[in-house]
């Protein structure tokens, strides 16, 4: 026993260090063109980056290894070879701490993001574990029809949660009644689907994402984002059948449920605390995960909080905040001219890449179609795990989907939902750029924007839409 533990070590560190070699290999390979390593036209940190993630696509079972070491890579590049890198400053900005914590508004950095990541992803999992052991997992096959519409009552339940709530927390909620009403026999496929919808539901309103919800703070006004919800509906049928079918398949709801079962209303209690807790800090200081763990800290009075989930959230906790801050460290400076291809590109993008950077440069570029690209950023991140928060946060329970071929290849229904939802929404409503705080339609800096030099638009208040001045 001990002697085939050893022989895996070994051959999973002889793997890992093949991959350090593999990432440091491209600074031996750099053109001297400029003040920044580069191969040819691309530069250096582009290439560690997708090795990264090429890394977690082969080495499914060593992602957390993958990620540290590639984060260690990606930053000493960075140090040694970039003369306009700043660790601190990138971390934390040029503003005074005291005074960021202080005013939202005078955030900078990544810190923010980081630590709200962090939060969210270890305050949701004890949230999921205390709804879970609620007893209303137990009664609802009583309630779901036993046949394929029930996982996918399932899936709209969720839609709707992630609507109003973290997509990570409508996920987290999703798989912890999927795990009591299949007893445990839940199909990737199904596990593909689940962070879909959280995904998906999310993309049509300013509370229900972290993307969105930047928009808004940027002065995107709610209406907006609203047409969102067109294209994730339609994707949301689309791959809810094929899911639904492919779990009741698998291991119907079974209607066997326990009559004894009682629910503990404290418990409940505690989770409503700590989803309204998310929502209130979110609008008032920007930062969920503050309210999560303070409604945490109230419900323990109460109810003993379930800590022996944190150790196992953990390690997804900074699988994901690695590839976060390995994006944020990529020097995107400028995306390509706004446009509905480029909304559906920066989707597919989203897949690999934080969709957290890519809306704040569209927000800084300015004059997209912002429920289009809400649902782009938001929706493509589910067509590989570890494309969005609520993906790495689901494999905490689910395991075995840490293996992007399988995911691809159970979950297909969802890469092919982004699409059909996509051009769905593009053939309803086609593409309307709106403007936001930084961008007005006077000063619009995006060329052959169509927006621009519309001087009647001034006399319109608050944030206007192309078909509004069209009309």
């Amino acid at each position: 026993m001990k002697s085939n533990f050893k022989s895996i070590i070994i051959d999973n560190s002889k793997k890992l260090f093949m991959l350090t070699i593999v990432l440091f290999s491209p600074l031996c390979l750099f053109a001297a063109g400029g003040p920044v390593p580069s191969v040819g036209p691309v530069r250096v940190e582009f290439i560690i980056f997708g090795l990264i993630l090429l890394g977690v696509a082969l080495f499914h079972k060593q992602t957390f290894r993958v990620a540290v070491i590639g984060v260690t890579v990606l930053l000493t590049f960075k140090l040694v070879f970039d003369p306009g890198f700043h660790l601190l400053e990138h971390l934390f900005g040029t503003t005074p701490l005291g005074d960021q914590l202080m005013d939202k508004n005078l955030r900078q950095g990544e810190w923010g993001i980081i630590l709200n990541l962090l939060g969210l992803l270890l305050g949701f999992a004890i949230l999921s574990k205390i709804f879970e052991e609620s007893g209303v997992p137990d009664i609802l096959p009583r309630f779901l029809p036993n046949d394929w519409k029930g996982p996918f009552i399932l899936l709209v339940f969720v839609f709707v949660l992630s609507s109003f709530l973290d997509n990570i927390a409508a996920a987290l909620i999703g798989g912890a009644i999927a795990i009591v009403v299949f007893k445990k026999r839940v199909h990737i496929g199904y596990i593909v689907a689940i962070v879909a919808a959280s995904n998906g539901g999310g993309s049509g309103s300013v509370v229900g994402d972290t993307t969105t919800t930047m928009m808004w703070i940027d002065g995107v006004s709610a209406f907006n984002v609203l047409h969102g919800f067109v294209a994730a509906g339609t994707a949301l049928l689309f791959f809810g059948w094929f899911a639904s079918h492919q779990q009741d398949k698998y291991q119907p709801i079974q209607k066997d449920s326990n009559i004894n079962v009682k629910i503990d209303w404290v418990k409940i209690f505690n989770v409503a605390l700590m989803l309204a807790g998310a929502i209130v800090s979110n609008i008032l200081y920007d930062m969920p995960a503050l309210g999560v763990w303070i409604a945490i800290v109230i419900g323990a009075l109460l109810r003993p909080v379930p800590w022996k989930e944190v150790p196992g959230a953990i390690k997804g906790s900074i699988f994901l905040l690695c590839l976060v801050f390995c994006a944020s460290l990529m020097p995107v400076e400028e995306l390509p001219r706004a446009s509905w291809i480029t909304a559906f590109v920066l989707g597919l993008i989203s897949s690999v890449f934080d969709n957290i950077p890519l809306t704040k440069l569209c927000l800084e570029q300015g004059h997209f179609d912002w429920g289009m690209l809400a649902y782009s950023v938001g929706f493509g991140g589910s067509i590989i795990w570890f494309g969005s928060s609520a993906g790495v946060a689901i494999t905490s329970k689910f395991p075995e989907s840490r293996n992007v071929i399988l995911w691809v290849k159970n979950g297909w229904h969802v890469a092919v939902a982004y699409v059909i939802g996509f051009f769905a929404l593009y053939l309803i409503m086609g593409w309307e750029p709106a403007d936001n705080k930084e961008h007005k339609i006077i000063n619009c800096p995006v060329p052959g924007c169509p927006m621009a030099n519309k001087p009647e638009a001034l006399n319109i208040p608050g944030t206007i839409g192309y078909l509004e001045l069209i009309k």
